[in-house]
């Protein structure tokens, strides 16, 4: 009895306008049914692009976890899920550095590489995060070593190693790792945006402050899935050759 009447309580606060719950509860359906898709299709690939498409799922899968703790929490609280969104950042986010890695293999990317890219996506989380849950005083501080982490590995992969290795490999891996470079300068800048509307700093003057839930559950969905299907697609080519 108690725990139906937790249930109704619940759904009676999901309001028809409540747009911030409702793109919580489309990212968790769409990071499940995409951890789905991934996982249902590894047997269809050589076994050097399994891993990939593997990571993909996983990515969504823990997604799909925290998005479902996100939204209750929501729900309940009606703020901002900060502590669950950035443990599912700092999961999933050097996991999307590691399909950097994993395509750049056959042009002979160095493991290097790969704790390089996931040491600066860990310090640009991890600074963020105190920017806005623990130090909020001197947000701008710990936003700026959080863009300066963000910005180098966008010079990485565009212009680094990452960028060489993809022009060494050609063909389908150098067209998957574009799309993934323009994934991470564009779907990615959401986040740095967000962090300036959601703190106090130098910034709030010109940009003023607000809820970005939405923008980085819509960004979420789009540019997990997203970077899963370029690894989903660049398997299928690679395995028709």
């Amino acid at each position: 009895m108690t725990n139906f009447s937790l249930l109704t309580g619940w759904v009676a606060k999901m309001m028809p306008t409540d747009y911030i719950g409702f793109t919580f509860f489309i990212g968790c359906m769409a990071m499940m049914a995409a951890s789905a898709f991934f996982f249902l299709s590894l047997s269809q690939f050589d076994k050097k692009w399994r891993t990939s498409v593997l990571v993909s799922g996983l990515i969504t899968f823990i997604a799909a976890v925290h998005y479902f703790y996100m939204r209750d929490y929501w729900s309940a609280f009606g703020e901002s899920p900060t502590f669950f969104r950035y443990v599912d950042w700092v999961l999933t986010v050097p996991l999307m550095c590691l399909e950097f890695y994993l395509i750049l293999k056959v042009a002979g990317a160095k493991t290097s590489l790969l704790w390089k890219m996931i040491g600066y996506s860990l310090v640009m989380l991890i600074t963020g995060y105190f920017g806005e849950a623990v130090d909020p005083g001197n947000a701008w501080l710990w936003g700026l070593v959080s863009g300066l982490a963000y910005f180098i590995i966008v010079y990485e992969i565009w212009l680094g190693e990452a960028s060489k290795l993809a022009k060494a490999a050609g063909g389908s891996v150098l067209e998957a790792h574009k799309i993934l470079c323009w994934f991470v300068l564009v779907g990615w800048a959401i986040y740095p945006l967000g962090y300036m509307l959601g703190t106090e700093g130098w910034y709030t003057s010109m940009l003023g402050k607000g809820n970005v839930d939405v923008a980085y559950n819509i960004a979420d969905a789009i540019n997990k899935i997203g970077f899963g299907l370029v690894i989903y697609n660049l398997a299928v080519k690679s395995s028709k050759d």
